[in-house]
């Protein structure tokens, strides 16, 4: 009789955590449908221009400012939302309406965080963090009004925080795609230039360069890769979207060029798998899954890493002891 009632306990589970595993298996082979297979795709797109726009700023040691600009996307979604809903357009969620004010409200914060840094006396990080306390709080307030709205579809706009692939339609996975490879295509038409303002600005200024117009090239690159990793990272945790894999690759190489290319694969593969995973665990937050995905790869480098990894920094001072 104990035995009995012993198998289906041990052995019921273990048959369905096969097939759980079967079915991850086919998502990441690219067996989940054509709809699963482009938002996957649109999330691997974003990883890879994420990645290496984010690779300037991390050398330029101003990655803070991806913070501020992504939190200072929360009033213009609401706006974006507000605005659709008047014209009557699909209850207030439209993607183009949602992104388009994303992207000027972020550009309105950039702006901002420009003029206090240059006719005030507050430093670059404080006016960081004052445009970005002031946008954010803005933002919630307008969503809170949003919420109490009768005649609106607003259920899906708190996967703008966290990130949510579950309700993607194919038309936004398409966008994400086109408007991905069009930054990354910038990025690499960009890539010496953008290279030479990170690591010395006014040596690029004596060579001629438009320095400031580069400046605004790659600000307005990393303001298209927040806006569109918003549905997919969402703007809290978009901002190691954009360092962790560059940090990632410094562990492996020290060299500028290779250093870009495995953060490009970095990027690409953990929002492919983070995706994957979170269409495989319906409730999870893409957003939040990407990352972890992201923090084992640091830990395994901090640990593994050729180049100032825990185990070959030790074993240098071993040999140098000996």
């Amino acid at each position: 009789m104990t035995s009995g009632c012993a198998k289906p306990i041990i052995y019921l589970p273990l048959k369905q955590d096969a097939q759980r595993m079967d079915d991850l298996g086919a998502i990441l082979l690219l067996q989940g449908g054509f709809a699963l297979n482009m938002v996957l795709f649109s999330a691997l797109c974003l990883g890879a221009c994420a990645a290496l726009i984010g690779v300037f700023f991390y050398l330029r040691k101003d990655i803070l400012i991806a913070d501020a600009l992504s939190h200072a996307t929360l009033p213009g979604i609401g706006a974006g939302f507000l605005l659709a809903l008047a014209l009557g357009i699909n209850g207030g969620m439209a993607p183009a309406f949602l992104l388009i004010g994303a992207f000027a409200s972020a550009v309105l914060g950039g702006a901002g965080v420009q003029w206090i840094t240059r006719h005030t006396r507050l430093s670059h990080d404080s006016a960081i963090a004052s445009v970005l306390s002031v946008f954010y709080a803005a933002g919630i307030v307008l969503f809170s009004g949003i919420q109490r709205l009768d005649n609106a579809s607003q259920a899906g706009l708190n996967h703008f925080l966290l990130g949510q692939i579950a309700g993607m339609q194919v038309h936004e996975a398409f966008m994400i795609c086109a408007l991905s490879i069009i930054v990354l295509g910038g990025c690499v038409l960009y890539f010496r230039d953008f290279l030479l303002l990170s690591f010395d600005q006014t040596y690029a200024q004596c060579l001629g360069r438009p320095t400031t117009r580069l400046d605004k090239i790659m600000l307005g690159l990393m303001l298209g890769v927040i806006c569109l990793g918003l549905k997919t990272v969402g703007l809290v945790l978009i901002l190691a979207l954009l360092v962790m894999p560059a940090a990632i690759a410094r562990f492996w190489s020290a060299r500028i060029v290779p250093m870009s290319l495995l953060s490009v694969l970095i990027g690409a593969g953990a929002c492919y798998g983070g995706a994957a995973l979170s269409a495989f665990y319906k409730n999870a937050p893409t957003g939040s899954t990407i990352i972890l995905v992201l923090a084992a790869m640091l830990v395994f480098s901090f640990v593994f890493g050729v180049q100032k990894g825990l185990l070959f920094m030790k074993r240098g001072a071993n040999y140098v002891g000996s």
